[in-house]
């Protein structure tokens, strides 16, 4: 490669690689340049480590010709014996390169260097690419090129690696921000956080369907089991839950002990409320489901479990609360309030779901009308209906 090709290239990506708009497309147009510069590549993967409860990595792959593969990999890989005997877990484990030259009898041998040599390569190298944290990511190159690469092209991998790091870095942490906010506040909420929604005052009013449920019978069981047992408990207990409010259109937006606050949003100018309070009726019908399936063996003793949601309808104010630099990014006002109050009557009358004569109004369904009740907080008592569907059942 040519010094001032490689120069555009290294000057093209420290500027930020603005001609490309997404990882894939800035991936793509990396390596068509390098090849176009002289770097006779044939694939290239790189592949980031991420700060994600359930994800291990990213990888993005590159072959001529191709579009951009992307993937990603759980917590399981680590422990798969193809992880074991991959060149990837030294780059990752102790920050070194690795070069394969497949008709170099010297070069350390590696299965996946097998599947490589079927398709024709002659050569690959594994390099660490390390962020300014110091935690150590990993890209890959191999070629076709007969006698593989030369020692000016593997000089202009190494020239290439640092600021593919920078731009790689910086587009991982903004990817990094966006799922932590998703995994703590919520998608929605975190999408307005990220685009500068911070301080304190900064909210909306929005009309939302209000769910609101906890679990039965949660102080007596937090006595008398162990704490990390009770944690597990709870886990699968949301588990039963989030599912079906995401798949739904809901957004958790919080969780508070054994209780859950979601909400889902209503577009007032299409005017789908009807539609929105259906599915959190499907939702709240898909989590009693599982949660009256959720058994949890403890000792001698199979735990079951029953749990009480109350769905409403509202105007609720959605931002920024708290004092100081510590603010929460939630919902409050009038309709949560009921939303509250009437998940403490679920228990009182033994029913799974109850909803606000709002709520059985907006979702024509087969309610049942359950009674007036007063309702602290509240000037006038407030009508109450369960599903017809449902047998109370008797609070112990």
């Amino acid at each position: 490669m040519e010094s001032s090709e490689l120069q555009r290239i290294t000057s093209w990506l420290i500027d930020g690689a603005w001609s490309s708009k997404a990882p894939a497309e800035m991936t793509a147009e990396a390596c068509e340049r390098m090849v176009a510069a002289g770097l006779p590549l044939w694939r290239f993967g790189i592949f980031i480590r991420t700060l994600h409860p359930e994800i291990f990595g990213r990888n993005f792959i590159w072959r001529e010709g191709e579009e951009v593969e992307i993937g990603t990999v759980d917590f399981e890989i680590l422990e798969t014996p193809e992880f074991a005997r991959s060149p990837l877990r030294v780059v990752f484990e102790q920050g070194l390169e690795v070069r394969g030259r497949m008709e170099d009898p010297r070069s350390k041998h590696f299965p996946f260097f097998d599947d490589m040599r079927a398709e024709g390569v002659t050569d690959y190298v594994a390099t660490p690419m390390q962020f300014l944290d110091g935690s150590v990511h990993a890209t890959s190159w191999t070629t076709r090129h007969p006698g593989g690469f030369t020692d000016d092209h593997i000089a202009a991998i190494h020239a290439i690696i640092k600021p593919l790091a920078r731009i790689t870095e910086i587009i991982s942490l903004r990817r990094t921000a966006e799922m932590l906010l998703d995994t703590y506040v919520g998608n929605r909420a975190g999408a307005r956080i990220l685009g500068g929604q911070i301080r304190r005052g900064h909210n909306d009013t929005m009309q939302a369907a209000i769910w609101l449920s906890d679990l039965r019978g949660f102080t007596a069981l937090s006595d008398r089991l162990p704490a990390e047992t009770v944690v597990e408990i709870l886990n699968h207990y949301f588990d039963c839950q989030v599912a079906a409010i995401r798949g739904h259109g809901g957004e958790v937006l919080k969780f508070m002990g054994d209780g859950l606050l979601a909400v889902f949003p209503i577009d007032e100018y299409v005017g789908d409320a009807a539609h929105v309070c259906t599915r959190v009726l499907e939702a709240a019908r898909e989590s009693r489901a599982s949660v009256e399936a959720l058994a949890y063996p403890v000792g001698d003793v199979v735990e079951r479990f029953r749990f009480g949601v109350a769905l409403h309808v509202g105007n609720i104010l959605y931002g920024n609360i708290g004092g100081g630099n510590r603010l929460d990014f939630t919902c409050i006002g009038p309709a949560v309030n009921l939303a509250a109050r009437l998940e403490k009557i679920t228990g009182r009358l033994g029913r799974t779901v109850v909803a606000s004569e709002m709520f059985a109004n907006v979702c024509r369904h087969d309610w049942h009308e359950l009674g007036e009740f007063p309702i602290a907080g509240f000037s006038k008592a407030q009508r109450v209906y369960g599903l017809t569907e449902e047998t109370p059942v008797a609070m112990a």
